[in-house]
């Protein structure tokens, strides 16, 4: 029953200002925040600054303070670079925490609002409704069937049926039932109710303030990613005491503390080409941006490792209502008994709530108005009792004392309300074909029945307890979206099974299904079948079953359970309290961010905002585009690296001297400086591939960089090493007193080889064409392009080529260099199309097709 209270008003949104001063945000501990020293302490603890800072000190030891300075100048500028992109990915992420953080609604200044559940303060009015996750301790003013799980704190797995303070009787224990409590979950009912405690000093917080956070672990990329740069630093160490042993021993004729200097610097040099120190970074940076642009997209990542797996998706759960239908129910047909249609809607109107959320029930009380029974005749008189609705019953039913009589309204699953109906043989078929015929249609069937109890002592005291009179039946549609069909096409494409998941009937479901084209459309299991089946003969079934009927919650956590155990990566959507189970058990857990309740969201790895199933397909291939373009700048830093480490490491094995080699440390730094941008900006920012979505899912378990990526990365880099160490050899040998002509030489060619790698390998299918095509319109790749050219010209031809120890190029030999650089890269053009013409479809034979 109703509990009634007079009107409530809430706080001022000054006097709500005020009390957060005076208690603080309702957070059970204040998020820490990492300051700017520390980001800039944790940076330079990176092995590749640590060999900055040694290589400085050695040139100040040398008495080359330039040099020494020059490095240090670098030093400050890589840190610059590193906190501020830490920076800035902090800053994204902290705006998505936002998005996605809990919310409340609250009578302030006499009118509802929505408000960061943070922001509640004592003596606040929040109205709390089905699936709301408690976030305050607080006093009940007015409740509707208001039942609260409180088993995260009392440990009882049963339902707390909530009273107003006013109607309150003395507590029996410590819980009072007249009182709501932070971290509890409502499950049925709503209520207004006064804040009274908030953050640590709720029950909840006494009992969670103490309790460390879990620490997150690190993801399969973190730990595949963290492996590769120890594995690299590993062989650095190595290479760094080889090329140090063979430097001392290349120049005899120094001095013991210059041989030893140099040798260092020659290590230092090496180890630093070996240290791919920007993979942390791509993975970091690649993730986070990538989970704001899903966020512009209506889809809010709530866990950024989840954006790894959505590319692996490879069967999709969905509710069939209000993700693959627009959610707009409207009364499509009605069958009335001895066509009694007046009386079939008005009991359909005494059954629906009073302040109704639910689209069909706001059908049914349209269609009762179109026929003159407004709100104020149907619910004009007394509500005696109610029957709730659950997932088992799958109905509902309201008693009413209306117009002088006692009227028992109930409404639900054909299938069980027919159960509780007196009907003969013969009204019981003909409700069935009529049951039949409107579930072909692809119509929601509801049943209607009534009863009239000759006095309140005669009210059931429960529904199934009743001996209804069959009213009618009522078929609701609710129509698929537009994109629907579309998007299960290039799901299927894609290689990702799409399974819809209804509480509706099978025929329903299997003529929608057929409407959208789903595969396997008449191929159905219900509820009560998955009842029946063990997990063997449900993991068999559903190989070649796409659609579950008479689905409860408890239900989709075995269907999850089942496609997992099949090897299968399931994305599963839900809306519903009892949904959170299977949505953290499934790979990707998909909430819908307007029907969907507080603890679902919570439960979810995604949050999709708009309900549209068009914006999962979108997300998926979001997320393949993601893990393409982190797997093309991992490929690309272990190109670019192989060039800088063979030269560092081929030239004193070949003997030339300290002061003739192609890259001294200020020259890997330099070359630094442009390898971190081209990864967190350029490769970042690719557009997905356009065979992205004809792909099968990619298996989760497979390597960042696998043997093909290996192979291809090797080649590229070492005709890249060949062709700038090539020339830069050949010139040296031609002078050996024009070393820094000769550096110039190979390292404007690495820089220059450098662009043309990341327009190469932004496709591994599209000519270089296309991605010229594409950087005409991103002013961003015209930035980082032209910034680099700019810096090669810088250094070449004014007063820095001294600092750099390099000479100006000829135009020629510029020309000539730019030659190389491309010729050096561009022959990987010829590989995409051989790799087309080995690809393209064979011709059918006529006479044997």
């Amino acid at each position: 029953m109703t509990e009634q209270k007079p009107t409530l008003q809430g706080l001022t949104s000054a006097e709500a200002r005020k009390r957060q001063e005076q208690y603080g945000k309702n957070e059970l501990t204040a998020a820490k925040k990492d300051g700017f020293f520390y980001k800039m302490l944790h940076v330079i603890g990176e092995p590749m600054f640590s060999l900055l800072l040694v290589a400085a000190i050695i040139y100040f030891i040398l008495g080359e303070p330039r040099d020494g300075a020059i490095m240090l100048i670098f030093v400050v500028g890589i840190i610059s670079i590193d906190v501020i992109q830490e920076w800035k990915t902090d800053k994204t992420l902290n705006a998505l925490k936002d998005l996605s953080a809990p919310q409340i609604t609250v009578l302030r200044d006499g009118k509802e609002m929505v408000i960061a559940s943070a922001d509640l303060v004592p003596g606040d009015l929040m109205l709390i409704t089905e699936g709301v996750k408690i976030p305050a301790d607080g006093e009940v003013l007015k409740a509707s069937d208001l039942c609260v799980d409180e088993s995260s704190l009392t440990g009882e797995a049963e339902g707390v049926w909530k009273t107003t303070v006013e109607n309150a009787e003395p507590p029996s224990d410590y819980w009072r039932k007249d009182y709501c409590y932070a971290g509890t979950l409502v499950i049925q009912g709503s209520a207004y109710v006064s804040v009274d405690k908030i953050g640590a000093a709720t029950e909840y917080g006494k009992i969670g303030a103490n309790v460390a956070a879990a620490p997150e672990d690190p993801t399969p990329l973190q730990r595949q990613t963290g492996s590769l740069v120890k594995l690299c630093a590993g062989i650095a160490a190595v290479l760094f005491a080889a090329v140090g042993f063979i430097t001392w021993f290349n120049i005899p004729d120094h001095s013991f503390n210059d041989r030893l200097t140099e040798s260092i610097l020659s290590g230092i040099t090496l180890a630093m080409a070996m240290i791919p120190e920007e993979f942390p970074v791509i993975l970091t940076v690649f993730l986070s941006m990538g989970a704001w642009r899903l966020a512009k997209q209506q889809s809010l990542v709530r866990r950024l490792p989840s954006v790894e797996t959505l590319g692996a998706v490879s069967v999709l759960c969905v509710d069939k209502t209000g993700t693959i239908t627009k959610n707009q129910m409207t009364v499509n047909d009605v069958w009335a008994v001895d066509n009694d249609k007046m009386n079939l809607c008005e009991i359909m109107g005494l059954g629906c709530e009073i302040d109704t959320y639910d689209p069909m029930e706001k059908a049914m009380l349209s269609y009762c108005e179109d026929f003159g029974f407004t709100k104020d005749h149907l619910f004009g008189g007394e509500l005696l009792a109610e029957y709730a609705f659950t997932n088992e019953l799958k109905m509902m039913g309201h008693v009413w004392k209306h117009d002088g009589e006692i009227i028992i309204a109930a409404k639900g699953s054909p299938e069980r309300i027919l159960t509780i109906c007196s009907l003969n043989d013969h009204e019981r078929r003909s409700a069935e074909a009529k049951l039949v015929d409107m579930s072909k249609q692809g119509l929601r069937v509801i049943a209607v029945g009534m009863m009239k109890p000759a006095s309140a002592d005669d009210i059931p005291a429960e529904l199934t307890a009743c001996t209804l009179t069959l009213c009618g039946l009522i078929g609701l549609t609710d129509p698929p979206r537009e994109s629907v069909k579309e998007d299960i096409k290039q799901c299927t494409k894609a290689g990702v099974r799409v399974v819809m998941i209804t509480g509706d009937n099978g025929l329903t479901a299997s003529s929608i299904a057929r409407q959208i084209g789903m595969p396997n459309s008449d191929h159905i299991i219900t509820g009560d079948e998955i009842n029946q089946m063990t997990g063997e003969e449900l993991r068999e079934r559903i190989k070649e079953v796409s659609i579950f009927s008479r689905v409860v919650p408890e239900h989709k956590m075995r269907i999850v359970k089942a496609f997992k155990d099949n090897g299968e990566i399931v994305a599963m959507t839900g809306d519903g309290v009892n949904d959170a189970p299977a949505l953290k058990y499934a790979d990707i857990g998909i909430a819908m961010g307007k029907r969907g309740s507080e603890v679902s969201r919570e439960a979810a790895d995604l949050i999709l905002m708009d309900d549209n199933f068009s914006t999962i397909v979108h997300t998926i291939r979001d997320g393949r585009r993601i893990f393409d373009n982190i797997r093309k700048a991992v490929g690309y830093v272990f190109t670019i690296h192989i060039p800088i480490a063979f030269a560092s490491l081929l030239a004193p094995i070949m003997g030339i001297y300290p002061e003739s080699l192609l890259l001294l440390p200020v020259h890997v730094v330099l070359l630094e400086l442009i390898i971190d941008p081209t990864c967190s900006i350029v490769l970042e920012r690719q557009p997905a591939e356009n065979d992205i979505m004809d792909r099968k899912p990619r298996n989760p378990r497979e390597k960042l960089l696998n043997a093909r990526i290996i192979f291809k990365s090797v080649l590229q880099g070492i005709v890249i090493f060949a062709a700038s160490f090539g020339a830069y050899y050949a010139m040296l040998a031609r002078n050996p007193e024009d070393a820094p002509v000769a550096r110039a030489m190979g390292l404007i060619i690495i820089m220059l080889a450098n662009l043309f790698l990341v327009q190469v390998n932004s496709s591994d299918r599209d000519f270089v064409t296309q991605s010229v095509k594409r950087l005409a319109r991103d002013k961003v790749m015209w930035v980082v392009n032209i910034g680099t050219v700019a810096g090669i010209l810088l250094i070449l031809y004014t007063p820095l080529h001294e600092v750099f120890k390099l000479a100006p190029l000829s135009a020629g030999q510029f020309f000539q260099a730019f030659g190389i650089a491309a010729v050096a890269v561009l022959w990987y053009e010829l590989v995409k199309l051989a790799k087309r013409a080995t690809n393209l479809p064979k011709k059918k034979d006529p006479l044997t097709s």
